[in-house]
């Protein structure tokens, strides 16, 4: 199981949101500097969300996103108002080695299929649900599909992973959705990254011990319990390698 640590961009800065809610966020200072320290730490993999493109599909953040991508030595996966194909393509030439769809995987699915099928690998779908329906458009509408319909229609397409988010469970530090998460590994085939709540080396623990259908989760994204101390990058990147 990869870790994917977190870094949330809003206004330019590091953040973390509780509950996906704008309205409660946290600031955490200079995104490039939290990036560095996650690698640093021996972390592989970056994950990093323009918070602000999310709710507007402008890409407020974009620059930050490719200084990342060009200063630090970890592979980038990357989400956040990508809605066109250009938007992805952009971002994957830049040096970002995974690109995340949400909105556009719901409202214009033939974007999602393009590039799946263009860049294997490298097209991930981003599934952000409150109590099993998916939210889009910075995780402020619902978008009336629910979460299982979403998995059946993105069986037929070659994505690197989906990356499911329990948004309830998202900044609270009170645990990940293991049942929601056991569900989501037997419905579908593609690899799955988990999102939400993780708070200790415990909770990675029992992330990566979840079975269904013979299949474990690919890998875990963790921020708050990062930025605010509860475990160490080092700690989180031991866990992570010891499952399965």
């Amino acid at each position: 199981m990869e870790l994917f640590p977190a870094v949330d961009l809003r206004d330019r800065a590091a953040v973390r949101l509780v509950q996906g809610d704008f309205g409660r966020t946290r600031h955490y200072g200079d995104p490039l500097a939290l990036a560095r320290r996650y690698v640093d730490g021996g972390a592989t993999w970056v994950h990093v969300v323009d918070l602000d493109a999310a709710r507007t599909g402008v890409p407020h953040n974009r620059d930050v996103v490719l200084d990342i991508a060009r200063h630090v030595d970890a592979r980038l996966q990357a989400g956040g108002g990508v809605r066109t194909a250009a938007d992805a393509i952009s971002l994957l030439d830049a040096g970002v080695t995974r690109v995340v769809l949400g909105t556009a995987a719901l409202e214009t699915p033939e974007v999602l299929a393009e590039l799946a099928a263009n860049h294997p690998g490298r097209v991930a779908v981003g599934l952000d649900h409150r109590g099993g329906e998916v939210a889009v458009r910075g995780w402020e509408h619902a978008s009336g599909t629910a979460l299982a319909e979403a998995l059946d229609a993105l069986a037929p397409l070659a994505l690197a992973a989906v990356v499911v988010t329990a948004i309830d469970r998202d900044g609270m530090l009170g645990g990940p959705d293991l049942d929601g998460l056991h569900t989501v590994l037997g419905a579908s085939a593609h690899p799955v990254v988990a999102s939400g709540g993780v708070r200790s080396v415990s909770d990675l623990h029992a992330l990566g011990a979840l079975s269904a259908a013979g299949r474990r989760l690919a890998g875990a994204i963790v921020g708050t319990a990062l930025v605010e101390g509860a475990m160490t990058v080092e700690e989180a990147v031991a866990a992570c390698a010891s499952s399965g």
